[in-house]
């Protein structure tokens, strides 16, 4: 299996990157569609509209956001399809998650990404 990668969208495209792709509900300021090089944009499984507005990027707000996104997340389908793509991406290629937020360790991203491992994971049977 190859490697689930998270990367703000403005840093320089790598080969390595493999399968990559937008996570934001919105463009990134200041970046052409031609220079992001994305396989998909999936917008439908970013915060919603509510929640990315009342996070703001706050730092202190951070762990409730994460609560919350990820309560969206387990009732979003988009969301329970990306987790199939990135399965199937990940047979043959690394899978980028790519953000625009200025803050590396407090974003959606980093949310989405500890949350598609926990999906990716085969459940234990005992």
């Amino acid at each position: 299996m190859h490697e689930l990668y998270i990367k703000q969208v403005y840093l320089p495209f790598a080969s390595t990157d493999g399968y990559r792709v937008l996570v934001d509900r919105i463009w990134p300021r200041g970046i052409k569609k031609v220079d992001a090089h994305l396989d998909s944009w999936e917008k439908k499984i970013a915060p919603s509209n509510e929640l990315r507005k009342w996070f703001h990027h706050d730092p202190q707000r951070f762990e409730i956001f994460k609560t919350k996104y990820r309560e969206e997340l387990e009732q979003n389908g988009e969301a329970q399809r990306l987790v199939e793509i990135v399965r199937k991406q990940l047979e043959t290629q690394n899978v980028t998650l790519l953000y625009g937020a200025k803050d590396t360790q407090d974003n959606q991203a980093v949310v989405l990404k500890e949350w598609l491992l926990e999906k990716l994971v085969p459940s234990k049977t005992l």
